[in-house]
């Protein structure tokens, strides 16, 4: 014998606490750094910079980094709703700095092989001109990171929730959506997580560009502006192989280090005789998870009882859960 009971459809909108607001301020720094990177890759061709060519080309990655960043909001928003993304389009952030990353290094090891080849070869730099164009490609970079950054680690929840309770016997299936915005503690936006940290590592790109050329307009130094284009192209690579690698653990389904959902689920219904069998816990969009459960008790109670013990529990917005009572009190 079985029952179930009838509740409303809900949807799988896992998107992020600020995830409009943030694609607005990606396209206008796109903008921004496409007009920039126009200015100092020409700018350092005329003027025989390797360092500002290499910050510029810098930049170009930037703008296709963010532009993969914008796109994916877009998507990620138009397709919210579509049932065909069983766990909505909140990861797509993820597989876009995924993107990104791979890309990013594969112009990091161009420009740092274009910057070997121009201390092997060196050519005449002019100094003055070359130092002034950094210095202004330094303030798009500065303006960038302050439009990006702000609280896009933190975010807020909002508590309704639904609920459907499947019953059979003493075997119970809770399935629980929380509401479309969650604690973001446990996790952040890694969409605007790498077009922040890109902006910075483009900022520090253009200083040690501004640093070459004044040394090497001092002390006449031409090896130095190549070599600060090899050090930027090993900055943006070790920037990418952290985004690869923080990325690439949400598409996997890897439960971050700093996390410790798996431990609260477990202090949280682990209290009278119970025991999880068997636990998974994965990203589904920034500041959102999704927790399968399987528990083994004694004096099993409704889906609905378990659910209350994790509504407490930051991060968590979509639980499936599954009572079955132990064999010794059958």
């Amino acid at each position: 014998m079985s029952a179930q009971t009838e509740t409303p459809e809900h949807d799988h909108v896992f998107l992020g606490a600020d995830h409009d607001r943030n694609a607005r301020r990606v396209w206008f720094v796109i903008a921004l750094t496409a007009v920039m990177m126009v200015v100092e890759i020409g700018a350092g061709t005329y003027y025989g910079s390797m360092a500002l060519v290499a910050d510029g080309w810098h930049m170009s990655t930037h703008a296709s980094a963010l532009l993969i960043s914008a796109v994916a909001y877009l998507y990620a928003r138009r397709q919210a709703h579509n049932p065909r993304f069983t766990f909505g389009t909140g990861k797509l952030g993820d597989l876009a700095g995924f993107a990104s990353a791979i890309i990013l290094m594969l112009i990091a090891l161009l420009m740092a092989w274009e910057s070997f080849l121009r201390i092997t070869h060196p050519v005449p730099i002019s100094f003055a001109q070359a130092i002034g164009v950094a210095v202004v490609g330094l303030l798009v970079n500065l303006a960038s990171a302050w439009l990006l950054k702000d609280d896009h680690h933190h975010g807020h929840s909002h508590g309704h929730s639904h609920h459907h309770d499947h019953h059979d016997h003493h075997d119970h299936g809770d399935h629980a959506h929380h509401g479309d915005h969650a604690h973001s503690g446990h996790s952040s936006d890694n969409n605007m997580r790498a077009a922040y940290i890109h902006v910075i590592a483009d900022a520090l790109t253009s200083v040690l560009a501004i640093a070459a050329l004044l040394l090497g307009s001092l002390y006449g130094w031409l090896w130095l502006d190549p070599l600060m284009g090899i050090v930027g192209g090993l900055i943006i690579a070790q920037w990418s192989i952290g985004l690869m690698r923080s990325s690439g653990r949400v598409l996997l389904d890897v439960v971050p280090r700093e996390t410790d959902l798996q431990d609260e689920i477990r202090s949280a219904l682990e209290t009278g005789g119970e025991r999880i069998t068997d636990l998974h816990v994965w990203q589904v969009g920034p500041g959102h998870h999704a927790a399968i459960v399987a528990l083994v008790t004694p004096r099993p109670e409704s889906p609905a009882f378990y659910k209350a013990k994790l509504e407490p529990v930051a991060g968590l917005s979509h639980v499936t859960v599954e009572v079955t009572q132990s064999a010794a009190a059958a």
